[in-house]
């Protein structure tokens, strides 16, 4: 368990933890055409749910709107449709869906959520538990050829490295971010760049964290690869090194975003206003970079 105090940044891990499952054990049941996925291109956790939706061949079964990069404090908004309204829910607001649900709902109006299409009321913003119940209830309706993104025989282990992504990478980077003190920056900064490393070595044996093959494990490290120079490097003083300059991991991300559902929904442009313009606390100038430059995710991987 990591060391934590009281100046580390700690994310509210509270959603809504209802599921769609198959039995309808919660209440909602796995049905096609009935939930919209409303995710964010801007968004490492909602970006995991768009890609694992495509790359399962759910785009037809659940239907996905897309909220704009930037927000208020009030709430994702969908800026990048037509009068500003999400054209299948008709709202304006992502807070419109929670509220419908619960009313004055209470914590952070987060994406992805899945959202009930005839009543407008979110379902669950629960992440980890979206992409899992998009494979293990929604497999009737995958494609013939959908990967095997939680493969039994290695799932425990899976489980671990998943794990410790999470605690030391996806959410490490904010931990430093987002840090209060020296010493809570200097914590995350360090347990980062150990598993940074691990991950580093780990891959110079195997294309991927599990082996020959795709995992929800990649995806999940992935969408914050995608960020790293982009963000986190600077934005976040992720910066003993950029991922261009980590061998394995620089080649591995390179070989993810140049496969189907990867490359097109990572959107550097939204990433960098996202993160640039909506934490005034870090930039307040709300200054955005131009670089770094996205051809370099075209280059040869050579991890084939």
């Amino acid at each position: 368990m990591p060391y934590v105090e009281k100046d580390d940044f700690n994310r509210d891990m509270t959603y809504i933890p209802d599921r769609i499952t198959q039995d309808g054990q919660d209440g909602w049941k796995v049905e096609p055409g009935r939930y919209r996925l409303v995710a964010a291109k801007a968004c490492p956790w909602a970006t995991r749910a768009i890609i694992v939706r495509q790359l399962l061949g759910l785009e037809e079964v659940i239907s996905m709107g897309l909220a704009a990069p930037t927000h208020g404090e009030e709430s994702w908004n969908f800026g990048l449709d037509e009068d500003g309204r999400d054209p299948v829910l008709g709202v304006h607001l992502l807070r419109e869906a929670y509220d419908a649900r619960i009313p004055d709902y209470p914590r952070g109006i987060t994406v992805p959520a899945i959202v009930e299409e005839t009543t407008g009321k979110v379902v669950t913003n629960d992440f980890p538990w979206i992409t899992h119940d998009f494979f293990f209830e929604w497999r009737d309706h995958h494609r013939p050829d959908a990967p095997d993104l939680w493969p039994a025989e290695v799932r425990e282990e899976m489980d671990q490295v998943m794990e410790r992504v999470f605690t030391d990478v996806n959410n490490g980077v904010y931990r430093c971010g987002f840090a209060g003190t020296q010493a809570a920056y200097e914590r995350a900064y360090d347990q980062l760049w150990r598993t940074m490393d691990w991950l580093e070595e780990r891959l110079a044996d195997r294309r991927y964290l599990m082996g020959d093959a795709i995992t929800e494990a990649d995806i999940r490290l992935f969408t914050t690869l995608a960020r790293f120079d982009a963000v986190y490097h600077g934005h976040f003083k992720a910066s003993r090194n950029k991922l261009t300059e980590m061998p394995n991991l620089w080649g591995y991300a390179r070989d993810l975003y140049q496969t189907p559902g990867f490359g097109e929904n990572t959107d550097f442009a939204q990433i960098k206003e996202h993160y640039y313009v909506v934490h005034t606390d870090i930039n307040p100038t709300g200054i955005v970079p131009k670089g770094p430059d996205p051809a370099v995710w075209e280059t040869p991987h050579g991890r084939g």
